[in-house]
């Protein structure tokens, strides 16, 4: 199984509720804290945004809160999940 991860800060109110309906649905993740220049070099890199959250799920981005939330009603987060 391949990890699921978000990119976040504590700080952010996005990734609050990305964490909520993650685990609302019961699907496990692992926090990478984006503290410094580095780790944001990491984020943009692997995403193309300079933004938190940056999720990934079974190693496919899915994006931000507003796109993990349009995936969850649209089914398409089922679909990545059974992948």
């Amino acid at each position: 199984m391949k990890k699921n991860i978000i990119y976040c800060s504590d700080t952010c109110p996005f990734c609050q509720r990305a964490y909520q309906l993650l685990e609302r649905r019961g699907i496990p993740f692992n926090k990478k804290y984006v503290k410094n220049r580095n780790d944001w070099n990491e984020v943009v890199e692997k995403t193309g945004r300079s933004t938190v959250p940056q999720i990934f799920i079974n190693g496919t981005h899915i994006g931000g809160f507003d796109d993990l939330s349009a995936a969850d009603q649209s089914g398409r987060l089922d679909e990545i999940v059974n992948q």
